[in-house]
């Protein structure tokens, strides 16, 4: 017990530098081992997306259809996360490692109980979303079957979330990006190996891309459990799987939780409304909303890193009770990620036929990629707002204001998506203006609200 107290007193404090150290050090310091975890993760979406697009438009379109209700996933997975961050990190600062590991452990517990119910309704439910979308029966058909093998993976992969964000709260963002990188590694061997039926693999198509997916959250999932071993968090966690939670500690999570994960729930059925009005130009159209959806997921998961990043920062120094450094650390990591977006951006415009080419083999779909992409760059800095205030406001539990922006945004993308691509007859092209709009004004709005400083006094 002695050696696992030193082990912990000692990861306590080589995060020393979140308080008081180089206000640039110390973003990048934390942040590029979860930005590289996101690029690898970048890559992984990259390549299965030029392996599924190989099989044809109607197998991509499938995918990608099915990519819209996996984002409501992610999100479900953030009542727990997010919470859970804002919670740990914010009894670090205050060096209440007893409250912490407390925290952690029943939200643990809570984690286990809420996957598997996700994943039987999940698995139930999987037809009704296509019927949402209004996919070609062709398209609904191989979807149903990729979201249900998908949806095995469900406490796999909130678990192996969680654990993700223990480790971020408490300032070890190595752990999860050498996770990352092992498992995504796994999941690039195992796509063409199960898509195509490689060697003494069986030929499963999309679904195999699916199945790669959950064996290797399986994986991920393991390694945390030998992580726990070699680089401990600095609190007692004891892991209990099927243990009656402290159910003040769950109300506490989820309602910080909650916010972030609606948003993103919102953000994610907008999307089946979107993919349905895209899908009214033909399957060729949907497949360039997928490919443009995955190249744009290049500067959505770097920012993402960012915000990951930021909440910790947020977080533990609100806990130490130092708002002004949160603050000045929140605006840095704006600063960095808005350099990071406005070359990716030019990228984007200049050489969007060739990205098209290369993700799709169909002709067809290559004019609704090129102007998917060339509008897009037009916000992608103030996307990379977005996703940064937004995690700058999740670390400091104050989770309502992104939520009332994202769900007005997002919900406002319907109407105007309609407006703009059918009844004033701008095409596919109206849609793809609608997201970059409600993305700008978005940005703008996240950032005067976060100007008004009341995250500072909130209490988690």
């Amino acid at each position: 017990m002695s050696e696992h107290n030193d082990k912990t007193t000692a990861a306590l404090n080589s995060t020393e530098y979140i308080l008081s150290g180089n206000p640039y050090r110390t973003i990048i310091r934390l942040a590029w081992p979860a930005i590289m975890s996101m690029m690898s993760h970048t890559l992984l979406t990259i390549t299965d997306a030029a392996w599924v697009g190989r099989l044809g438009a109607t197998p991509m379109a499938a995918v990608i259809s099915s990519m819209f209700v996996i984002w409501m996933i992610w999100s479900l997975a953030e009542v727990i996360t997010s919470g859970a961050v804002a919670l740990v990190s914010r009894k670090l600062g205050a060096k209440d490692t007893a409250a912490a590991g407390h925290i952690a452990d029943h939200t643990f517990r809570f984690s286990i109980w809420f996957s598997l119910v996700f994943t039987v309704v999940g698995v139930a439910f999987s037809p009704w979303a296509f019927e949402v979308m209004g996919s070609a029966p062709d398209v609904r058909d191989i979807g149903i079957v990729y979201l249900r093998v998908f949806f095995c993976s469900g406490p796999l992969l909130i678990g192996g979330q969680l654990f993700n964000a223990l480790y971020r709260a408490s300032g070890d963002t190595k752990t999860p990006f050498l996770v990352n990188i092992f498992s995504n590694a796994l999941n690039l061997v195992l796509n063409p190996l199960l898509i195509f039926g490689v060697g003494p693999f069986p030929e499963l198509g999309p679904a195999g891309s699916a199945l790669a997916t959950v064996l290797s959250y399986g994986f991920a999932f393991a390694a945390y459990f030998v992580a726990f071993r070699r680089r401990p968090l600095p609190f007692d966690f004891s892991r209990h799987y099927f243990v009656k939670p402290d159910w003040d500690i769950v109300r506490r999570t989820v309602k910080v939780g909650l916010p972030l994960s609606t948003s993103g729930i919102i953000f994610a059925v907008v999307y089946l409304f979107i993919n349905r009005v895209t899908a009214s130009f033909g399957t060729e159209a949907v497949a360039a909303l997928g490919v443009g959806n995955r190249i744009e997921s290049i500067n959505f998961l770097i920012a993402f890193g960012f915000s990951m990043a930021v909440a910790t920062l947020v977080g533990q120094n609100l806990g130490a009770k130092n708002a002004r450094r949160a603050e000045a650390l929140a605006f840095k990591t704006v600063w960095l990620i808005s350099g990071f977006c406005g070359v990716t951006s030019v990228l984007f415009f200049i050489f969007a036929l060739p990205v098209a080419k290369f993700f799709n083999a169909d002709p067809a779909v290559w004019p609704y990629c090129v102007s998917y992409l060339q509008i897009l760059a037009l916000s992608q800095v103030l996307m990379g707002w977005e996703i940064v205030f937004e995690g700058a406001f999740a670390g400091a539990g104050d989770t309502l204001p992104p939520m009332i922006v994202s769900i007005v945004g997002s919900v406002a993308r319907i109407p105007l998506a309609y407006a703009l691509a059918l009844w004033l007859g701008w095409g596919v092209a109206g849609i793809w203006w609608t997201i970059t709009l409600t993305t700008i004004v978005k940005a703008i709005v996240l950032l005067i609200w976060f100007r008004l400083g009341r995250w500072k006094s909130k209490e988690v």
